[in-house]
C-alpha cells in the first residue's frame, strides 16, 4: 500500500513540474489559467486548429497553436467562413469588414507556443 502512494505521488509531482515547465509564468497571466490550460489539452488531443475556450458577453476566447506565423492564416480563414474581409493588421489586432461594420480581433501570445485571440459577438450576428 505504502508502493502505491508513493508511486502516486511521483506521478503527481512530475505531472505538476511538466505543467510549470511547460507554462511558466503564463499560469498568473490570466484570470482562468486552468481553463485554458485544459482547453489546451484538449488541443493537443485533437485535428483542430483552434478551440473556444469561453463565450462571456463580450466575444468568445480561442485558443490555437502558435507554428511560426499560423496565427494570423487561421484567423483569416475563421472570419471568411463567418463571411468577415480581412482589413489590416494593427499591431495584435487584426481588422475586419462586413456590411459596413468593422470588427477587431485581438491576439495574445499566451506561451511561446500557443496563443490566444478574441472575436467580438458583433461577428456571429
Amino acid at each position: 500500500m505504502k508502493k502505491f502512494l508513493v508511486v502516486i505521488l511521483l506521478v503527481l509531482i512530475i505531472a505538476f513540474g511538466f505543467i510549470g515547465i511547460r507554462f511558466g509564468s503564463a499560469l498568473f497571466q490570466e484570470e482562468n489559467t486552468t481553463e485554458i490550460i485544459a482547453t489546451i489539452t484538449k488541443l493537443e488531443f485533437s485535428n483542430s486548429d483552434y478551440i473556444q475556450i469561453t463565450d462571456t458577453s463580450d466575444g468568445i476566447r480561442y485558443v490555437t497553436k502558435n507554428k511560426n506565423g499560423s496565427q494570423e492564416q487561421i484567423i483569416k480563414e475563421f472570419m471568411e467562413k463567418n463571411d468577415w474581409a480581412f482589413k489590416e493588421q494593427m499591431g495584435a489586432g487584426y481588422i475586419f469588414e462586413k456590411d459596413g461594420v468593422t470588427v477587431v480581433v485581438e491576439t495574445r501570445l499566451f506561451t511561446k507556443n500557443y496563443f490566444l485571440w478574441d472575436v467580438p459577438k458583433e461577428v456571429f450576428r
